[in-house]
């Protein structure tokens, strides 16, 4: 995973700060017989941001980016002629899932075919990547070895496929559709949204632990893009230490979490640990350094609390006695017969407001 890391970083400082590779996926899920979800959909996604939506059931496709309407400057009938698109994708769909039930003998049951084709686009070099797979029940079927212009069939079941796409040269067919078509459409894409895409967002840091004896975990949310890096330091020096990788956030950001055993460390040494967060394009880090009185506990989270509440009940409770005791001595001084029924009514009333 380290070394992964250092070649990333590698990548990033050889690109430099203007360099990005945006993306764009167009995905595919046809199902049968799963009760409440629609047979067929489809859904694009530019940068991992969602930026057009298709169903089986409302039969049409919709932006999902503000920015994705300025699609019609360029063509009008764009939405129309992709609605077309999927309507006939949708049926298409339903016949693979009939295709490859007959190839593995079953007749009936739960079935999910999902597709995935896109590509990459390099900024600075112009360089283009294509991406072609497929999957049936959760399994890889087929697949595009970019490097190789190849057919992949991991499943017995895909092999005729594997044959006919290359006795019609079908992965030249995909290569020129990424080349100029896909790669098109996605520098399209990146003009409408260039505010959105190539903004530069620094994350929120924060140190979580669960216990005083569990890692202390930095933990980064709100990034973008997803071009980055974090990691410990202990005196400036990068530790080793596993990296949990990059997970998207409901909001287009990222996020991103490291940590780091401090059991064998005295406290008093761990403001020499540092939490360092890498964005390309961006020249400075984000450095934190690690303060035990930062750190979020589930032990600290709820502790001042309990002991507020504790300390808030006992001075109600004994102004609720004290209270009592007042008002008893008060009616035996004032009347012998006074009962004590009527102050213990007064007591279990309350506001007409908090009734």
């Amino acid at each position: 995973m380290k070394i992964c890391a250092v070649v990333f970083l590698l990548g990033v400082m050889i690109k430099g700060a203007a360099s990005m590779i945006h993306t764009y996926r167009y995905f595919q899920t046809s199902s049968s017989q799963i009760s409440g979800f629609p047979q067929y959909v489809a859904v694009g996604l530019v940068n991992d941001l969602v930026i057009s939506h298709y169903d089986s059931n409302i039969k049409r496709v919709v932006p999902k980016q503000e920015w994705m309407n300025r699609v019609t400057e360029d063509d009008a009938q764009y939405w129309e002629t992709e609605t077309q698109i999927s309507l006939g994708n949708e049926q298409v769909g339903k016949a693979r899932i009939e295709t490859v039930k007959q190839r593995l003998n079953e007749t009936g049951g739960l079935h999910l075919d999902q597709r995935m084709a896109g590509c990459d686009w390099d900024d600075e070099t112009n360089e283009i990547r294509g991406y072609f797979q497929t999957a049936f029940d959760g399994e890889d079927f087929i697949s595009l070895d970019w490097m190789t212009q190849t057919w992949v069939a991991p499943k017995q079941q895909a092999f005729p496929t594997k044959l006919r796409w290359e006795r019609i040269g079908e992965a030249l067919q995909f290569k020129d559709y990424f080349d100029h078509i896909c790669a098109e459409y996605l520098k399209r894409y990146v003009r409408y949204g260039e505010k959105t895409l190539k903004r530069k967002e620094l994350p929120e840091v924060w140190f979580l632990q669960k216990s005083s004896s569990s890692p202390v975990t930095c933990f980064a949310t709100g990034f973008y893009p997803d071009r980055a890096m974090l990691f410990w330091t202990k005196d400036g020096e990068e530790l080793l230490e596993d990296w949990g990788g990059i997970l998207p956030n409901h909001d287009g950001t990222f996020q991103s979490s490291v940590s780091l055993d401090l059991s064998s460390v005295p406290t008093g040494d761990w403001g020499r640990y540092s939490c360092v967060f890498q964005l390309s394009g961006v020249k400075d880090d984000l450095i934190t350094k690690l303060d035990p009185g930062l750190i979020r506990t589930n032990e600290k989270k709820y502790t001042p609390y309990i002991v507020a509440a504790a300390c808030v009940l006992g001075a109600v409770v004994c102004f609720l006695i004290g209270y009592f005791l007042y008002r008893r001595y008060k009616a035996k001084q004032l009347s012998p017969q006074s009962s004590e029924p009527e102050v213990m009514e007064e007591l279990n009333s309350q506001p007409p407001e908090t009734q």
